[in-house]
């Protein structure tokens, strides 16, 4: 009887217990060339800084179509890490999807909106002073969540799409994990169940379409407690000593980043379930703002020594505040409560090289949330850098049977317009 009872008892301490961190030999093998200190330390130590890397192979064949392969340095989708403005390119996504699929004539990202309130903390909104014709669109909030990532344009795609659509399409798509419940206002749980009434108007003021508020009663599962820090600062700057709980507070995991930026770069390479619905012109659109730098941009009209070009490159962000000419990168990056996050896709025109990474960071030695004492500059952004640093020279030494046609990412991006004495917007909520 105790030779059958002790091998079931083993079997279930084994469930219970975590699973480990996944690493392939092949990023150690390419963490093994750093020479800067500060990334010997980080990667030698990787769980003291929460860190995940996903570095994803691009292989075409004869005809050009891609393969996928991902390797991975101490990835744990069960480790939660703060998405912070992360969440804005789902939305962006999802936010074109719903203009495609609500099929109303004169309707499109440029359609001028209105956004009303009916709920305690909303805020209206009539005018946006970055846009070409001086009003809200979907195009215009998408650019300023790319470009430079402001927080109100997440917060406005956010009420546009409703937090039980938001969450009920991600896990339709097979990214069941994903919980978006919050807005960047400051509000509490209740708050963010209710959003805005919106309205959609031609130039002339004529109504296209009126979207009332919505309130979500769906129920999320927030039985599993994020407990982090050994204390934070509350909203009278008070400290708390006690862990900061992320328990209710945005989650995606790392892969669900790189799939979902995958699928709108390479939409037949995932299954038809995980697509968006898009038309060629919408992501035509999003490959231009996911690279596109704001020192090319008309409008919005943004300070470039200010938001200079690799501003939300963090792979590629060093001293020189630079971009490589012959580098275009296709990401979203997070920052706040001392994580740093970066999903991109890099190519390389003149060496004809591809490849997807993705990584997150924690840097806060002081272990106090909330009081802006972060080491985004001396450890985090040092730390991406290095990291794409290695992943390139790898890539770009790696063998390939076909060479890549990168035809498609060669885009053709705006110029400043230099008559244009416009003053240039140099604070921003980001």
């Amino acid at each position: 009887m105790l030779k059958i009872i002790i091998p079931i008892v083993v079997i279930c301490m084994a469930i219970k217990l975590k699973a480990q961190p996944k690493t392939d030999s092949l990023m150690l093998h390419i963490f093994d060339h750093t020479e800067s200190i500060v990334a010997k330390r980080v990667l030698q130590n990787p769980a003291n800084y929460r860190l995940q890397i996903i570095y994803t192979e691009i292989d075409r064949d004869k005809k050009n179509l891609p393969c996928f392969k991902n390797f991975y340095f101490n990835y744990d989708p069960e480790s939660y890490f703060n998405p912070a403005s992360m969440v804005k390119m789902p939305l962006a996504f999802l936010s074109l999807e719903k203009l495609n699929q609500l099929q109303q004539p004169g309707l499109n990202k440029y359609t001028r909106m209105q956004f009303d309130s009916n709920y305690i903390g909303q805020k209206p909104l009539i005018k946006d002073s970055t846009s070409e014709n001086g009003f809200p669109s979907i195009a215009n909030f998408i650019k300023r969540a790319f470009l430079i990532s402001e927080n109100d344009p997440y917060n406005r795609m956010y009420q546009f799409m409703g937090q039980e659509a938001i969450n009920t399409r991600l896990h339709q798509k097979g990214y069941e994990k994903i919980r978006i419940t919050r807005q960047f206002m400051g509000f509490d749980e209740e708050q963010n169940r209710h959003t805005n009434p919106i309205k959609f108007m031609k130039d002339d003021g004529e109504l296209i379409f009126l979207q009332t508020s919505a309130y979500n009663k769906a129920h999320f599962d927030f039985s599993k407690q994020f407990l982090l820090g050994k204390g934070y600062l509350n909203k009278k700057d008070s400290l708390i000593n006690e862990p900061f709980d992320f328990t209710k507070h945005n989650y995606i995991p790392l892969e669900d980043f790189q799939q979902i930026l995958q699928s709108v770069l390479f939409p037949l390479s995932v299954p038809k379930k995980q697509r968006f619905d898009l038309q060629k012109n919408d992501r035509d659109f999003l490959l231009k703002y996911l690279s596109q730098y704001p020192s090319e941009t008309n409008y919005p009209k943004y300070n470039d020594s200010i938001f200079y070009n690799s501003y939300v490159k963090f792979f590629f962000h060093d001293s020189t505040h630079q971009m490589p000419q012959k580098i275009r990168v296709f990401n979203k990056v997070g920052w706040a409560y001392g994580f740093l996050t970066d999903v991109s896709y890099v190519i390389d025109v003149k060496n004809n090289i591809e490849f997807m990474l993705a990584a997150t960071i924690y840097v806060n030695q002081d272990e106090i949330l909330n009081d802006d004492k972060y080491e985004y500059e001396t450890i985090g952004l040092p730390l991406l850098h290095e990291v794409g640093n290695l992943v390139y020279k790898y890539d770009l030494k790696r063998e390939r049977k076909y060479q890549p046609d990168l035809s498609a990412f060669k885009l053709k991006y705006e110029t400043r317009n230099p008559t244009d004495k416009r003053t240039t917007i140099k604070e921003v909520d980001n």
